[in-house]
């Protein structure tokens, strides 16, 4: 199997991360069997692929015709025996539920063509557990998009050990065809790359502010006004290269005795959750989200962004 033979593509999952994808490749020029339990969650889908295009339109990153001639290629449907029956390349982009997920994979392993490649979005979950159910190991791996996946380049392709090298290949050639960004995880862990250095630098902040060496604010602040601006441009690797490596283990010497190594959960986590201070989605965290608030945080974001996409 060629990059060539993917005409069709199948995503399972219309909402946060699901329609997204499925913009993407419409996008590009791909056919889209788009997939949710019911015609609702697919037509509120598509609905938001038709706001994203026009934000694409109103930052000159599209043209106004290709709202209509993207959303031409969207193919909605509550059946996965329909989305699934001609799909030759299918992204699973629902719960991360493991046990929907496999059932997911296990149908899906009997309703499309012997060719058809099976990725999940999944942020944690390994393809290995993911597709347990399913008979084709051999064409299973996980495509992990970043949030949003139409303004964040960057694809994970995490294989399993059954995935084969011709698998990897087409969904590495694939996403580079519709303008992403793909790294390939050669070694299936809990959480690939991105998301364990998440986690390992929210850790660390946890602790800081649980220690009251710095308020929440003050730790963004420190963030986004130093390395954060650094790492846009160039990954740690590369930063710490220029520095020189000696330089780096005179400073970490001592530094790393300090660092929060805790391989629970931090208690002020389990704390604001169980006070229902959960951000956004409540209103409250170490922040107060007032609805305002809210759509400036996201309208900053999506500029900077969208800035970035021009750049690059």
């Amino acid at each position: 199997m060629t990059l060539d033979d993917i005409q069709q593509i199948a995503v399972i999952g219309a909402g946060l991360m699901g329609h997204g994808i499925a913009q993407e490749f419409a996008f590009a020029g791909y056919e889209v069997h788009l997939h949710d339990v019911s015609r609702e969650k697919v037509e509120a889908g598509i609905e938001r692929i038709r706001g994203n295009l026009q934000m694409f339109v109103d930052n000159d990153l599209a043209q106004p015709n290709q709202i209509d001639e993207t959303l031409s290629r969207i193919h909605g449907s509550d059946s996965l025996d329909a989305v699934g029956r001609d799909a030759d390349f299918v992204v699973e982009a629902v719960l991360e539920n493991l046990p929907l997920k496999q059932e997911i994979f296990r149908q899906l392993d009997e309703i499309c063509p012997a060719h058809a490649i099976l990725a999940s979005n999944t942020t944690a979950l390994m393809p290995s557990q993911v597709g347990s159910l399913a008979r084709r190991k051999d064409g299973i791996l996980n495509t992990h998009y970043f949030n949003p996946p139409y303004l964040i380049p960057l694809v994970e392709l995490i294989r399993s050990p059954q995935t084969s090298d011709e698998t990897l290949q087409v969904a590495y050639d694939l996403m580079v065809k519709i303008g992403k960004t793909p790294a390939i995880i050669q070694k299936e862990a809990p959480g690939f790359v991105g998301p364990r250095l998440q986690a390992a630098l929210i850790r660390e902040a946890f602790s800081i502010v649980e220690r009251g060496i710095a308020s929440a604010e003050d730790v963004d602040l420190v963030v986004r006004n130093s390395f954060g601006r650094r790492l846009s441009v160039a990954g740690p690797f590369q930063v710490f290269e220029l520095a020189g490596w000696d330089l780096v283990l005179a400073a970490f010497e001592d530094l790393y005795k300090d660092l929060n190594s805790s391989t629970d959960v931090n208690p002020l986590l389990r704390e604001m959750v169980a006070k229902e201070e959960l951000g956004v989605k409540s209103g409250k965290g170490f922040y107060e989200w007032t609805p305002e608030a809210i759509e400036g945080m996201r309208a900053r974001m999506n500029r900077a962004l969208i800035g970035r996409m021009k750049e690059d």
